[in-house]
């Protein structure tokens, strides 16, 4: 009997901790990719406008740093604006639409009807309707991002149990208290899916109306550098897109922590 108590007290071996592989994953992986690419450099040997290596880009980002930073912020500021305003618009129809079956019956298709239209296609006559600017861009973004955070609260919002709506109504629950201690908290792991997918789509729709109509942002910058054949600085542009986007859902991930510690796939990220 002692032998087995003695036994279970001996310390479990464990794996590395996951916020520890969540950093060096990701950064192997990024070693993978870099030697993957200067192998095909080595190997292939295309020409620089082709395929540069990754010295060259490097190089490109260091000599034309001030200028990709300032790409960068456009296009950093006019995803944040796209992604607000996603928020402010798509919340209220999600709430609607959740409360009120006319409401549903009238705007719901429609918000589908409009999500088959591509965006690429209404950029130009969003374009000749509001002008040139970062106004049309954060437009654009606003479009193409809005749409995931109505479906999830929508979602999230009808996946509330009964019993928990029953629960509450017999316990003389307000309107407000029935919305924040049961609907809301039901609906944010949905939601918070929806602002994932919404802070993604938002680059790239401050992207596309970028390459639409724009002096500014790195989708401006990757069309001239395309144009004029500096394949170096197009993958530098790319490269800062990609480091807005993981960003941006990290900030969105984060708050997703904060705001809900109590959900289980915070707790398992955690661990």
């Amino acid at each position: 009997m002692s032998e087995t108590v003695t036994a279970s007290r001996q310390p479990v071996k464990v794996g590395p901790p996951i916020r520890v592989t969540r950093i060096v994953y990701p950064i192997l992986s990024l070693i993978v990719i870099l030697a993957l690419w200067q192998f095909v450099i080595i190997l292939v040997k295309p020409a620089p406008y082709l395929l540069p290596a990754p010295a060259a880009v490097a190089n490109a980002m260091v000599s034309q740093f001030s200028n990709l930073m300032y790409h960068t912020g456009i296009t950093a500021f006019e995803t944040l604006i796209a992604f607000l305003l996603s928020i402010v618009i798509a919340l209220p129809l999600a709430l609607m639409i959740a409360n009120f079956r006319w409401f549903e019956d009238a705007v719901y298709p429609l918000l589908v009807t409009s999500q088959a239209v591509p965006k690429v296609a209404l950029a130009p006559l969003i374009l000749v309707w509001l002008g040139f600017g970062l106004h049309t861009n954060i437009v654009v973004g606003v479009l193409m991002a809005f749409f995931p955070v109505v479906i999830s609260g929508v979602v999230g919002l009808k996946s509330v149990p009964e019993d928990m709506v029953f629960l509450g109504k017999t316990m003389g629950l307000s309107s407000t208290q029935m919305f924040r201690k049961i609907y809301l908290p039901h609906a944010l792991p949905s939601l918070f899916g929806g602002l994932k997918v919404c802070v993604t789509l938002a680059v790239v729709g401050a992207v596309v109306g970028e390459f639409v109509g724009s002096d500014r942002g790195l989708g401006y910058l990757i069309l001239l550098s395309s144009g004029q054949l500096q394949t170096a600085l197009m993958f530098a542009a790319l490269i800062l897109l990609v480091v807005i986007g993981v960003v941006s859902f990290a900030l969105v991930q984060m708050i997703e922590a904060r705001v809900m510690p109590w959900h289980r796939s915070v707790r398992s990220a955690g661990h």
